[in-house]
Order: C-alpha cells, then sequence, then structure tokens
C-alpha cells in the first residue's frame, strides 16, 4: 500500500524545472514574451502592430523615441510520469521493507502531490511490455484517484522500455516535464532508445533499487527465480561471482547514467532502505 503521510514533509519544497530549450516552458520555468505579463525584462523599438499598451512613455519622454516593454511571464507545463509496473518491481527483501513498485510508486505520487498543489496538469502512467496511458489532469481528487489505481494495480510482465516511450512520446503535446521511475533492469540498448525519444522534454530519470539486489548478500548454493519470466535457476554463488555480478551492475547503470548526461537528464539511484523524504531532498536540491 502506497503510504501518503510524507506528503505533509514535501509542502516545504517546489518541484524546480530547468529551461533547457527556447520552446515556451512553464510553472517554474519563465517565458520571454512580447506583451503584457508580469515582469519586465527589456525593450526594443516599437513597430507598426504592436500594442500601444505596451509603450513605455516615460522612456520616450527621455529619447523621443517609441519603446515597448518586453515581459516575462509564466506558463503551465504539465508533467508525465512514467513508472515501471512490470514483474521485477515486485521484490523485496526483509531488510527494505517494501517492494520497489510500492517505493517507486511513493516517489511517482510525492511528485504528483507538489505538482498538483500548483494546480498544474499531471498524469501517472505505468508501463511494462506494454504502457498504460493516462491523461494529464489538476487536482487532489485526481492524485487520490490515481493512488487508488496504482494500490489495486497488479504488476506482471517484464519491460519493452522502447516501445513503451514510443508510444507515450507521441501523446506529448508541449515540451514538458517527464520522470521516469524504474529499476532499469532490461536491455541497456532499449533504455538508451526511450532516453533518445524523450530527450526533448526536461527529462528526470530515477533508478529504484533493492539493497539486496545489488550487494548480492547471498552465497553458496542457490535457487534463483526470474520474477519476469519464472524460469528457475540453480546455481553456486562464490565470491568471484559476486565480484563479475558487482561489475557487471555498475556498467549496466554507469551506461544509463552517461546517456542521461549526454541527453541533459538528471538521474537519480535509490535503495528501497532510503527514506522518501530523503529521496526528494536529494531531487530537489540537485535541481
Amino acid at each position: 500500500m502506497i503510504d501518503t503521510e510524507f506528503f505533509n514533509q514535501l509542502n516545504r519544497f517546489s518541484l524546480m524545472v530547468r529551461k533547457r530549450v527556447s520552446s515556451v516552458y512553464a510553472g517554474s520555468r519563465r517565458a520571454v514574451l512580447q506583451g503584457r505579463g508580469i515582469e519586465i525584462v527589456g525593450y526594443r523599438e516599437y513597430m507598426p502592430g504592436d500594442d500601444i499598451r505596451t509603450i513605455d512613455w516615460r522612456v520616450y519622454g527621455r529619447t523621443e523615441k517609441l519603446y515597448i516593454r518586453k515581459f516575462e511571464e509564466e506558463k503551465n507545463v504539465t508533467t508525465h510520469i512514467l513508472l515501471d509496473s512490470s514483474k521485477s518491481m515486485d521484490f523485496s527483501s526483509l531488510s527494505s521493507g517494501m517492494t520497489k513498485f510500492e517505493y517507486a510508486a511513493m516517489l511517482a505520487c510525492g511528485f504528483g502531490y507538489l505538482v498538483a498543489r500548483e494546480n498544474e496538469k499531471f498524469a501517472i502512467s505505468t508501463f511494462a511490455e506494454t504502457i498504460d496511458i493516462t491523461p494529464p489532469k489538476r487536482g487532489r481528487g485526481y492524485l487520490l484517484h490515481t493512488i487508488d489505481r496504482l494500490n489495486q494495480h497488479k504488476l506482471q510482465g517484464n519491460t519493452r522500455f522502447d516501445e513503451c516511450t514510443r508510444q507515450y512520446e507521441k501523446m506529448i503535446r508541449s515540451k514538458s516535464l517527464v520522470i521516469i521511475i524504474s529499476d532499469f533492469l532490461t536491455d541497456l540498448d532499449s533504455i538508451r532508445a526511450g532516453l533518445y525519444m524523450l530527450a526533448p522534454n526536461d527529462l528526470i530519470v530515477i533508478s529504484v533499487f533493492d539493497p539486496a539486489e545489488y550487494d548480492l548478500t547471498i552465497e553458496g548454493d542457490a535457487k534463483l527465480h526470474d520474477m519476469e519470466t519464472g524460469e528457475i535457476r540453480k546455481t553456486y554463488i562464490s565470491p568471484k561471482l559476486k565480484e563479475d555480478y558487482k561489475k557487471m551492475a555498475d556498467l549496466h547503470f554507469g551506461g544509463i547514467r552517461e546517456t542521461c548526461m549526454h541527453v541533459g537528464a538528471d538521474f537519480f539511484s535509490f535503495g528501497t532502505d532510503r527514506s522518501i523524504f530523503d529521496a526528494f531532498l536529494e531531487t530537489v536540491r540537485a535541481r
């Protein structure tokens, strides 16, 4: 179940969004537009057809030339949150206390809460082999409905990251904030392709892992169960195998981090033993 008690702790935060392209952004981003707005950011000479209400007559009194004021105007931004709901997200160890999906869903709902508080549009869509696209809406009522939906959601299948992001990219109407939360335990080339497709947006990528997955605490004879395919494999986990496994994991997630740097995305990685509040603190401070 998704615990929403931490929402009160989030009230001190606001989700700061960088302006990475020259298109109209909004929320905490601002776009410089000609016309009436919020704050004067400059002047230019009057041209026939300009709104005469924007003429600065005090400047005319000093220069005897007509100049119009340019304003900084706030615009709304839509936040799209993509939440991994593949079967591998159902994993939890005794030390973590919650599944990866429960942790990831709390992060997703926390971002939704921050956006809803500003009365901006957001959507939380779940993905695995396919993506369940939900339309962006405003309001805390919509957030509560989303939480109920996620609490009832059944995790299944493996992850087709590139296909799911390809489907979702088609429905993004304007430059947006896109937050992807996943364990990213799928093909690296598929992840890279998906991130490049979403790169024109302001992109936050969050990797969620269980500490037992990364540290591989088990040793000796073991029976491993693939949660996505159902395959069971018996093996012997030696110190050398654990060392090789750690190197492969570092290489995989290093590739994701490198891709994020290349496309200008923010990358974060959180273990499920870390408090949700601390995860948000790191995310907001970094932005």
